[in-house]
């Protein structure tokens, strides 16, 4: 059950937030997935988890596990969805980290609203967040205020704001921060800044959906270029600019559908020391646009698209003695477990790109289980004449 929770800066001054982005699997999980994650976990031990949306892959979580039909009961939507979260949350109720989310585009396409699905999170204790008291928001559009170590004032800000889909069941998930929560920050903002005497408290921004004018990090190119990405909308080549991007790009952004101010409200309340996304699992990179640090986080999912350099989290690290700067990196699978036969192995058997040399690798298996039975009963029969 969610409690009241207070969230400061630990007695070493250092705080540190790990940033799991696009887990996105269901009831039968990857287990490559979660066990990269308790990987990171323990290595990095972070003061707080915030999870940034397609926290699962909510368009498939109805489909059954042999054939074409899906289940179209409410109450075995929700219990898959439990399921499916019980897999990421669980381990990190476990360790007793404090965690936050917010809703991607997969998230809400099935018969659960986002309100609904925020009832599943509320069973954690270690939950945090969450709007109860701005009904023109959407519930995952809030702030997180962070304390000093001695929990006495709010030196430090986390804003959690919803980019993902309608809520409406139509499956159209590639919406837009909303204009009605582009003034609530604004408004927030000014009242955090007037209780801190008119300075502005710095603050870390998470959503799922990149802003369109991530797409400027992208420049075109030929298709032979060896970084080259193909845009699907115009049919055109890209590439990322690392005269402005610093990290690597294996797909073009794909962005939110509109546009109110966001980067505009957040240069000028200068608070925000960085805008952080996911969505984009290939991408991987730091950036500035317009004054404003852009943060491009790679997926977690196995169960989704990826591959081998992209799949992990991100890490921040924040001194309380400077909190309006932060360092920040992050760690993949085999950072985590080393290229060795038994973590090569384990990729292979979960990522979603090496389907088919697991399809060879299952057929190998069968063939020689096969081969296996056919010569017991051959030596059997042997012995039994």
């Amino acid at each position: 059950m969610q409690v009241e929770r207070k969230i400061q800066f630990p007695k070493s001054g250092k705080l540190t937030i790990m940033q799991v982005s696009d887990p996105q699997d269901m009831h039968i999980v990857r287990s490559a997935m979660v066990k990269m994650l308790n990987a990171a976990y323990d290595k990095v031990k972070p003061d707080l988890i915030v999870f940034t949306g397609d926290n699962i892959l909510g368009n498939h979580v109805d489909d059954a596990i042999i054939g074409p039909l899906k289940n179209k009961k409410k109450a075995i939507t929700e219990k898959r969805i439990r399921k499916a979260l019980a897999h990421i949350l669980k381990p990190v109720e476990k360790r007793k980290i404090p965690f936050c989310m917010v809703y991607g585009n997969h998230d809400d396409r099935n018969a659960l609203s986002k309100q609904e699905q925020a009832d599943c999170y509320k069973d954690y204790e270690y939950f945090f967040g969450l709007n109860s008291d701005e009904p023109q928001l959407d519930c995952d559009t809030y702030n997180v205020p962070i304390y000093d170590s001695k929990g006495e004032k709010v030196i430090y800000n986390l804003w959690l704001m919803d980019s993902a889909g309608k809520d409406d069941g139509t499956g159209n998930g590639f919406e837009y921060v909303k204009a009605e929560a582009i003034e609530w920050y604004k408004r927030k903002s000014d009242e955090l800044r007037e209780a801190n005497g008119g300075e502005p408290v710095p603050s870390l921004m998470f959503q799922h959906i990149p802003v369109p004018e991530t797409k400027e990090l992208f420049v075109e190119c030929d298709k032979d270029d060896k970084c080259a990405v193909l845009n699907g909308h115009d049919k055109k080549y890209y590439k990322l600019d690392t005269t402005r991007a610093n990290g690597f790009a294996f797909e073009y952004a794909e962005t939110t559908e509109k546009d109110f101010g966001q980067l505009d409200a957040l240069r000028e309340k200068g608070d925000v020391c960085a805008l952080i996304f996911g969505h984009d699992h290939l991408n991987c990179f730091t950036s500035e646009i317009n004054g404003v640090n852009i943060i491009q986080t790679p997926g977690a999912s196995f169960r989704s698209y990826g591959n081998e350099i992209s799949r992990g989290v991100r890490v921040f690290e924040i001194d309380e003695k400077d909190p309006s700067s932060f360092t920040t990196y992050t760690i993949g699978y085999f950072d985590l477990f080393g290229k060795n036969f038994r973590s090569v192995i384990r990729y292979i058997m979960g990522a979603d790109e090496k389907e088919v040399i697991r399809d060879i690798v299952w057929g190998l298996l069968a063939i020689f289980g096969v081969a296996l039975v056919v010569y017991f009963l051959g030596i059997t029969h042997l012995l039994n004449l």
